[in-house]
């Protein structure tokens, strides 16, 4: 057999496995560490950037599904406390995703500038952000289903949005010859 053969058209995607089982032990472990010692909440910049690494790697939305910590605990801690209501029409639009990705932007780089480049203030940034996160997922989670945050979380959003780039066409600027009619 040889191994670098291409795979047929027809077959199918490789599956990834998910650690969704218990990958909310990282975010958890996270939070702890943190409080312990400040200069651990700089690995919250891991969690922020994963979603987007394997968006650009042509993998989309892989990380939410299989590996994200917060997602993990969300769906395996809210189902018993959640009231399982539907999230509001509103929050499921792309505009409301829009204005969440660039809230959060604009206040984790407010956050790092005001840091005045100091690593523990960058850390307690990090560390501050994914707990504000959190603690509005799990709330979300509570008033509406347990991976309600999912549906609105800015990361995701962010990681849909380079998905969609990625599929795009690109479109090849070609020359229109002008045909001149005498």
């Amino acid at each position: 057999m040889n191994i670098n053969a291409k795979q047929p058209l027809n077959t199918p995607k490789k599956k990834h496995k998910s650690h969704q089982s218990w990958s909310w032990i990282i975010i958890i472990s996270f939070f702890i560490l943190s409080v312990y010692n400040v200069y651990f909440g700089l690995f919250g910049i891991v969690c922020m950037t994963m979603p987007i690494y394997h968006a650009l790697r042509g993998r989309g939305k892989i990380h939410c599904s299989a590996y994200c910590p917060r997602g993990s605990f969300l769906g395996k801690f809210l189902e018993k406390l959640s009231m399982q209501n539907n999230l509001p029409k509103f929050m499921k639009t792309k505009k409301f995703k829009n204005a969440l990705l660039t809230l959060m932007v604009v206040m984790l780089s407010l956050s790092i500038i005001h840091s005045g480049g100091q690593i523990d203030k960058i850390a307690f940034a990090l560390f501050r952000f994914m707990f504000a996160s959190f603690v509005v997922g799990v709330l979300m989670g509570v008033f509406f289903k347990p991976r309600s945050w999912c549906q609105v979380c800015p990361m995701g959003h962010a990681t849909g949005l380079i998905t969609d780039i990625k599929k795009t066409p690109k479109q090849v600027n070609t020359p229109v010859k002008n045909d001149k009619i005498a």
